[in-house]
């Protein structure tokens, strides 16, 4: 293999490894997480058209808190996702079965509600974050490499992206009517390490790689409406922005634009039924709009890495559909349990690239509860479980297809998640 081909697929590793670091933050559908706290993520992530159920239901639909008392949220969720790769008759990427390291991460949530005279106010604060893909400084038996370091030749692959949001949220409501807004600063902050074989394929070597944790500021606004069309049933829609982020200077030679990485816009539509006095049903739908933005939607070969209009990771938007259950037992104890299924942003085409961003994950199955302590404190726990799932393909390399070339990622999640509730 020549040094130009071997470029070009690192440019391609470099671009995925990027995304790599956000994907499977949380239980997730692409990157964005299944739900915000133990109660959402008990119902499958479902709720956007239910009033709030605790104060990280704004951070589902910022009209959710419309009315509610004063209360404070803690939670964590301890997300566990396994990923990996099997290859066989590859001519650059190692051959066999590797796993990717770390497979245990803590993400934790906040959220305060206090009324006003008139309205609702909220502070929420939630992650995504936890993912970082390392792969070992294996010895690569591919024709391609000739025995070199690690699985893409380059020594150990590694990233780490995490996010934090925090939201300041106002609700109020008239008649059936609630409503809320909520403007938002997320922050992210990004390494990489390992990836100065690629130095070729960007606009600025200096800035493609072990350059140590970044950072990245930007705004967006969240906004949501509910409807109660009858007694027991409620409409409910939530979206965010765009959010426009600062550029990770440290790896400008790496995301299009130069380190330009923005948030994508989504949005959310539901229902809410309640089907008998201790039981309600619901049912949401999302879209989210990852091919809007060029470091995640632009598809390989655009450009240079780094470059205005270059390369990407081409993904397509993601739909998400999302069914979940609350049943009330008595007045000590609540029982929940969902399922939601999303669209997989990557095809067969992708998983050379993929290997380092495995988020192929398409159904979760959770359950949960609440246990009411007294009058004041509530527990809230959930599990969360996505099968595992397998997409195979071939090697592609510049010049093609690799004949007789195989590589399937793999991956399972599981999520445990804990909350605790004091109303004042």
């Amino acid at each position: 293999m020549t040094k130009g081909a071997t470029l070009r697929i690192g440019a391609g590793l470099v671009s995925v490894s990027l995304i790599a670091g956000i994907t499977p933050a949380q239980a997730t559908e692409g990157y964005f997480p299944l739900g915000f706290g133990a109660i959402q993520r008990s119902q499958g992530g479902a709720g956007v058209a239910i009033l709030g159920q605790d104060a990280m239901s704004q951070a589902i639909n910022p009209a959710a808190i419309a009315g509610m008392s004063g209360q404070m949220s803690l939670g964590a969720e301890l997300f566990m996702p396994f990923r990996g790769y099997d290859a066989t008759g590859t001519a650059f990427i190692a051959p066999g079965s590797f796993d990717s390291g770390r497979e245990i991460f803590l993400i934790p949530n906040f959220g305060w509600i206090r009324p006003l005279n008139s309205g609702t106010l909220g502070v929420s604060v939630f992650g995504n974050g936890g993912m970082n893909t390392s792969f070992p400084n294996i010895t690569n038996t591919s024709p391609g490499c000739g025995g070199g370091p690690g699985v893409f030749c380059g020594g150990p692959a590694g990233v780490d992206l995490m996010q934090m949001f925090v939201s300041v949220s106002y609700a109020n409501e008239a008649g059936p009517v609630r409503f809320g807004i909520a403007p938002t600063l997320a922050m992210q902050t990004f390494q990489a390490n390992g990836l100065g074989a690629f130095g070729g394929m960007s606009v600025d070597p200096t800035r493609l790689t072990n350059n140590g944790h970044d950072f990245s500021y930007g705004l967006g606004l969240r906004l949501g409406a509910q409807v109660d069309l009858a007694p027991g049933l409620a409409l409910g829609v939530s979206g965010q922005t765009r959010f426009d982020m600062t550029e990770f200077d440290r790896y400008a030679g790496l995301f299009e634009g130069g380190g330009d990485f923005d948030i994508p816009a989504q949005i959310t539509l539901g229902v809410a039924w309640q089907a008998a006095p201790n039981l309600t049903v619901m049912l949401d739908a999302q879209r989210i709009y990852y091919s809007d933005i060029p470091a995640i939607g632009n598809a390989f070969g655009l450009g240079a890495l780094g470059a205005p209009g270059g390369s990407g990771f081409g993904w397509d938007d993601v739909n998400v559909v999302r069914l979940g259950f609350e049943w009330r037992q008595n007045d000590r104890m609540t029982w929940r349990a969902g399922y939601a299924h999303s669209s997989n942003p990557m095809g067969a085409e992708d998983v050379t690239l993929g290997i380092l961003a495995p988020g192929i994950v398409e159904d979760h199955f959770t359950f949960g509860g609440t246990y009411h302590r007294n009058a004041r404190d509530s527990i809230d726990f959930a599990v969360v479980y996505a099968p595992e799932v397998r997409l195979s393909g071939p090697e592609v390399l510049p010049g093609g297809p690799t004949p007789g070339s195989d590589i399937a990622l793999r991956m399972n999640q599981l999520g445990l998640s804990v909350g605790w509730t004091r109303r004042f």
